[in-house]
Protein backbone atom coordinates (compact mmCIF):
# COMPACT_ATOMS: atom_id res chain seq x y z
CA UNK A 1 0.00 0.00 0.00
CA UNK A 2 1.37 3.38 -0.98
CA UNK A 3 1.59 6.49 1.16
CA UNK A 4 0.36 9.94 0.14
CA UNK A 5 1.34 13.08 1.99
CA UNK A 6 -0.08 16.49 1.15
CA UNK A 7 -0.58 19.96 2.55
CA UNK A 8 -4.12 21.31 2.63
CA UNK A 9 -5.56 24.76 3.35
CA UNK A 10 -6.67 25.35 6.94
CA UNK A 11 -10.35 25.52 5.95
CA UNK A 12 -10.17 22.14 4.23
CA UNK A 13 -8.46 20.64 7.25
CA UNK A 14 -11.23 21.98 9.51
CA UNK A 15 -13.83 20.42 7.23
CA UNK A 16 -11.93 17.15 7.27
CA UNK A 17 -11.75 17.15 11.06
CA UNK A 18 -15.51 17.81 11.28
CA UNK A 19 -16.14 14.94 8.85
CA UNK A 20 -13.89 12.58 10.81
CA UNK A 21 -15.63 13.45 14.06
CA UNK A 22 -19.11 13.11 12.56
CA UNK A 23 -18.30 9.77 10.92
CA UNK A 24 -16.20 8.58 13.87
CA UNK A 25 -13.24 7.71 11.68
CA UNK A 26 -9.54 7.99 12.22
CA UNK A 27 -7.71 10.33 9.85
CA UNK A 28 -6.23 7.63 7.58
CA UNK A 29 -9.51 5.77 7.19
CA UNK A 30 -11.45 8.97 6.55
CA UNK A 31 -9.02 10.27 3.95
CA UNK A 32 -8.97 6.88 2.16
CA UNK A 33 -12.78 6.83 2.13
CA UNK A 34 -13.06 10.36 0.76
CA UNK A 35 -10.37 9.70 -1.85
CA UNK A 36 -12.09 6.50 -3.01
CA UNK A 37 -15.46 8.27 -3.24
CA UNK A 38 -13.94 11.20 -5.13
CA UNK A 39 -12.21 8.93 -7.63
CA UNK A 40 -15.39 6.91 -8.11
CA UNK A 41 -17.28 10.11 -8.92
CA UNK A 42 -14.49 11.24 -11.25
CA UNK A 43 -14.57 7.91 -13.14
CA UNK A 44 -18.31 8.24 -13.67
CA UNK A 45 -18.13 11.87 -14.80
CA UNK A 46 -15.19 11.09 -17.09
CA UNK A 47 -17.12 8.19 -18.65
CA UNK A 48 -20.18 10.40 -19.19
CA UNK A 49 -18.06 13.10 -20.83
CA UNK A 50 -16.31 10.64 -23.16
CA UNK A 51 -19.63 9.02 -24.08
CA UNK A 52 -21.22 12.40 -24.82
CA UNK A 53 -18.23 13.34 -26.98
CA UNK A 54 -18.69 10.13 -28.97
CA UNK A 55 -15.22 8.90 -28.04
CA UNK A 56 -16.36 5.58 -26.57
CA UNK A 57 -19.31 3.23 -26.76
CA UNK A 58 -21.95 2.96 -24.07
CA UNK A 59 -20.60 -0.39 -22.93
CA UNK A 60 -17.03 0.93 -22.76
CA UNK A 61 -18.26 3.95 -20.81
CA UNK A 62 -19.94 1.68 -18.26
CA UNK A 63 -16.70 -0.27 -17.92
CA UNK A 64 -14.71 2.94 -17.51
CA UNK A 65 -17.16 4.10 -14.84
CA UNK A 66 -16.79 0.77 -13.05
CA UNK A 67 -20.51 -0.03 -13.06
CA UNK A 68 -22.87 -2.40 -14.88
CA UNK A 69 -24.52 -1.22 -18.09
CA UNK A 70 -27.81 -1.01 -16.20
CA UNK A 71 -26.32 1.18 -13.48
CA UNK A 72 -24.68 3.32 -16.15
CA UNK A 73 -27.99 3.65 -18.01
CA UNK A 74 -29.50 5.08 -14.81
CA UNK A 75 -26.52 7.40 -14.40
CA UNK A 76 -26.96 8.63 -17.98
CA UNK A 77 -30.67 9.18 -17.39
CA UNK A 78 -29.96 11.06 -14.16
CA UNK A 79 -27.61 13.38 -16.09
CA UNK A 80 -29.99 13.76 -19.07
CA UNK A 81 -27.24 12.64 -21.43
CA UNK A 82 -27.71 11.24 -24.91
CA UNK A 83 -26.26 7.78 -25.15
CA UNK A 84 -27.52 6.22 -28.36
CA UNK A 85 -25.21 6.95 -31.25
CA UNK A 86 -25.53 5.40 -34.67
CA UNK A 87 -21.75 5.23 -34.86
CA UNK A 88 -21.48 3.07 -31.74
CA UNK A 89 -24.79 1.22 -31.73
CA UNK A 90 -23.49 -1.82 -33.58
CA UNK A 91 -20.36 -2.05 -31.38
CA UNK A 92 -22.50 -1.78 -28.24
CA UNK A 93 -24.80 -4.56 -29.42
CA UNK A 94 -21.82 -6.80 -30.19
CA UNK A 95 -20.34 -6.20 -26.73
CA UNK A 96 -23.61 -7.13 -25.02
Amino acid sequence: MGTISTRVPDELERELEAYLEEERLDRSTGVRKLLAEGLEEWRREHALERLAAGEITFTKAAQLAGVSVWEFAQLVADHDSTWVSGDHLEADLEEL
